[in-house]
C-alpha cells in the first residue's frame, strides 16, 4: 500500500456526516479526498426529513452540544436557502414541554413557548428550528467541498485499514457494521411519503406516547414531506404500502388538509443507530490515525457540525 503525505485525509462516507466533516477539514487547509459508496444525492442522508432537533441518539448530553454547535451553523445557512437549502421554520413538537427543552436549549431558541389549542391538541411546543431541504444541502456541501480543494470519487471501501492516507475519517454510517466491524450499529428504518403540500405552512412532530406511533409534516419547496416510521432492525429499502397509508392517515389525523393531497414519492432509509455514537480516534499499528465518526441514528443532520469539528480536532497529526 502506497500511503499518501502528510496532511492527507480521506474521509469515508458520502452522506451529511461525511460531507461535512470533509468540508471542514479541507477549509482547514487539509487535502481531502472524499470516498462515498453511492452518489450523494443516492445516501441515506438524502432521505432525511430533515429539522433540526436531536431524535434517536446518545449519549443524550453530548448530543446536545453537538447539536447546539450545528444549530449556530445552520442559522447562518438559513440567510441564504435557496443556495443552501437552510432555512428557519416556525412548528409544533407535539407531546413535548416547554421544561423538557429549557434546560439545554431555550436560550438558543427565542421565542420558544407552549403550543396553543389551535396548533396542537395536547402538550406540545412551538419552536423556530432549522428545516434542511437534503436535495439542496447535499450537493451544496459538496460543490462547498470542491471549492475548498477537496475531491469526491465514488468507490468501494473493503476495508478502512487499507485506505491509503496518513489520516482516514470514519463517516460511513451503517457501513461501519461490516466495515469495521462493528455489530452494534443497526438499521432503524425510516419510511416517508412525499405529497403535493395542500397548505401545510408550518412542520409538526407528533408521538402518541400509548401505542409509539409517529407522525410528522415537514413543509419542503414544492412539496410536504410525511413520515414516519422507526422500525428496528428491519433492513428492508423497499416502500411498503400499507406502511405508506398509515403515515398518510396519521399526518392527516394532525391536518386534515393532507387527506387527498395526490402522492409524488415514497422514499426509504435506515438510520445508523448504535447504543452511542463513536466519535473517537484509534491509531493504527503503521503509525496511520482512524477517526470514527458514526452511529448517529436519526440525529445525522442536527449533530453534524458539532461532531464534525470534534472529529477535525481527532485527526490532528
Amino acid at each position: 500500500m502506497t500511503v499518501e503525505q502528510d496532511g492527507a485525509v480521506v474521509v469515508v462516507g458520502g452522506g451529511v456526516i461525511g460531507l461535512t466533516t470533509a468540508v471542514l477539514l479541507a477549509e482547514r487547509g487539509r487535502r481531502v479526498r472524499l470516498w462515498t459508496r453511492e452518489p450523494v444525492e443516492r445516501t441515506t442522508s438524502a432521505v432525511a426529513g430533515a429539522l433540526w432537533w436531536p431524535y434517536r441518539i446518545r449519549p443524550v448530553t453530548q448530543a446536545r452540544t453537538w447539536a447546539l454547535d450545528s444549530l449556530g451553523v445552520y442559522e447562518e445557512l438559513a440567510a441564504r436557502p435557496e443556495v443552501t437549502g437552510v432555512r428557519m421554520a416556525e412548528g409544533v413538537l407535539g407531546g413535548t414541554r416547554v421544561e423538557d427543552v429549557a434546560g439545554w436549549a431555550a436560550a438558543r431558541l427565542p421565542g420558544l413557548r407552549a403550543s396553543t389549542a389551535g396548533e396542537y391538541l395536547g402538550a406540545g411546543v412551538w419552536a423556530r428550528l432549522p428545516l434542511i431541504d437534503m436535495a439542496v444541502h447535499l450537493p451544496w456541501l459538496r460543490d462547498r467541498l470542491t471549492t475548498a480543494g477537496g475531491t469526491v470519487e465514488t468507490r468501494e471501501v473493503g476495508d478502512l485499514r487499507e485506505v491509503p492516507a496518513p489520516v482516514v475519517v470514519n463517516c460511513t454510517g451503517l457501513g461501519a457494521r461490516a466495515l469495521v466491524p462493528d455489530p452494534s450499529v443497526r438499521p432503524v428504518r425510516g419510511q416517508l411519503v412525499i405529497v403535493e403540500n395542500p397548505g401545510v405552512r408550518g412542520w409538526l412532530v407528533s408521538t402518541d406516547a400509548a401505542s409509539g406511533g409517529m407522525a410528522y409534516c415537514f413543509p419542503q419547496p414544492g412539496r410536504l414531506v410525511l413520515g414516519g416510521t422507526a422500525q428496528e432492525d428491519d433492513w428492508s429499502a423497499e416502500p411498503d404500502p400499507a406502511v405508506a397509508e398509515a403515515i398518510v392517515r396519521r399526518c392527516a389525523a394532525l391536518r386534515p388538509q393532507i387527506a387527498g393531497a395526490r402522492v409524488l414519492e415514497h422514499r426509504v432509509g435506515l438510520r445508523p443507530a448504535r447504543p452511542a455514537v463513536r466519535l473517537e480516534a484509534e491509531p493504527l499499528p503503521d503509525g496511520r490515525l482512524l477517526v470514527h465518526n458514526y452511529g448517529h441514528g436519526g440525529a445525522g443532520v442536527t449533530v453534524a457540525w458539532g461532531c464534525a469539528r470534534q472529529a477535525a480536532r481527532l485527526a490532528r497529526r
